[in-house]
C-alpha cells in the first residue's frame, strides 16, 4: 500500500471514529433513553411470551427470545435514520458537510452506533429471558450476535438512505417504515408460526428474506450451529448488507 493510500485509510478511520464519538457520547449521556427503546421489546417478551408459554409449553421460549432479537434488529436500525432526518431538516448536517469529514465515513460512524446499541440490548435480553426459561447455546449466541449485526448494519444504512431521499418534510420516511415494518414482521414468523397461516401466507412468508434470518437464529441458540437454515440465514443477512451499505454509500456521497 502507498503512503497516499494508508494516509487515506487512516483519515477515514479517523474521521469514522470522530462521527462515532459524536453519535455516541448522547447515548452515555442520557442512557435512559436506551430504557425506553427497550420498552417493546420487553412488553413483547414479558407479556406476550407469558402467553405463548402457556400455549407451546416450556419450550416457546427457545423459538420467542430469537424472534423477538430479530424484531429488536428490525425496529431499531430500520428508525436510524430519523436522527440524520433530523439533521437534515434542522441544519446540523449542513454544518458538518463543510468540514474535510469523509462522507462514507459519516454513514459508517452512525451504523457503528447502531451496532453497539443493538449488541447491548441484545445482551440485555437475553439475560432477562434466562429467568423465564430460555437456554441458549453459548456459542451460537455468539456466532447469533454477529448475525444480527450484519443485518442491522445493512438496515441501518438502508435507513439513512431513505433518510436522505425524504427531504425536505420526512413523510415519505415515516411512510416507507410503517408501511414496510409491520408486514416484514407479521410475514416472518416472528412472533407466531407462519406455518400454521393458509397457503397464501406461506407462500409470502417464502419470499421474506427475514424469515430465513429468524429460523437462522432460532437454530443458532439451540447449538444447531450447522443447520442449513444458518445458511440461507447468513446469505440473507450478508445480501441486506452489501446492498444497504451500497445505497447508503451512495445517497450520502451524491444526495447529502
Amino acid at each position: 500500500m502507498s503512503g497516499a493510500a494508508a494516509e487515506e485509510v487512516r483519515k477515514f478511520l479517523r474521521d469514522t471514529g470522530t462521527v462515532f464519538s459524536r453519535e455516541f457520547m448522547p447515548v452515555l449521556r442520557g442512557p435512559v433513553v436506551l430504557v425506553f427503546t427497550m420498552g417493546q421489546p420487553l412488553l413483547f417478551l414479558f407479556l406476550f411470551g407469558s402467553m405463548l408459554e402457556g400455549v407451546r409449553g416450556g419450550a416457546s421460549w427457545q423459538w420467542f427470545v430469537p424472534g423477538i432479537l430479530v424484531m429488536m434488529c428490525l425496529t431499531g436500525p430500520m428508525m436510524a435514520g430519523y436522527s440524520l432526518l433530523v439533521e437534515l431538516m434542522g441544519g446540523s448536517l449542513e454544518r458538518m458537510l463543510v468540514t474535510p469529514l469523509n462522507r462514507v465515513a459519516m454513514l459508517v460512524g452512525r451504523t457503528l452506533k447502531e451496532f453497539v446499541i443493538l449488541l447491548f440490548q441484545a445482551g440485555l435480553i437475553i439475560v432477562l429471558a434466562v429467568p423465564l426459561g430460555f437456554r441458549p447455546s453459548v456459542h451460537g449466541v455468539l456466532v447469533g450476535l454477529g448475525l444480527l449485526v450484519v443485518f442491522g448494519v445493512g438496515l441501518g444504512a438502508l435507513s439513512f438512505a431513505l433518510a436522505i431521499a425524504s427531504r425536505p418534510g420526512g413523510d415519505l420516511f415515516w411512510g416507507v417504515t410503517q408501511m414496510v415494518l409491520f408486514p416484514i414482521v407479521l410475514l416472518s414468523g416472528l412472533l407466531l408460526p407462519v406455518e400454521s397461516g393458509p397457503s397464501w401466507l406461506r407462500v409470502a412468508a417464502a419470499a421474506n428474506p427475514v424469515r430465513y434470518i429468524a429460523e437462522a437464529e432460532r437454530a443458532l441458540f439451540a447449538g444447531r450451529v450447522a443447520d442449513m437454515s444458518v445458511v440461507y440465514g447468513l446469505l440473507c443477512a450478508g445480501a441486506v448488507a452489501v446492498v444497504g451499505l451500497a445505497i447508503g454509500t451512495r445517497a450520502m456521497r451524491r444526495g447529502v
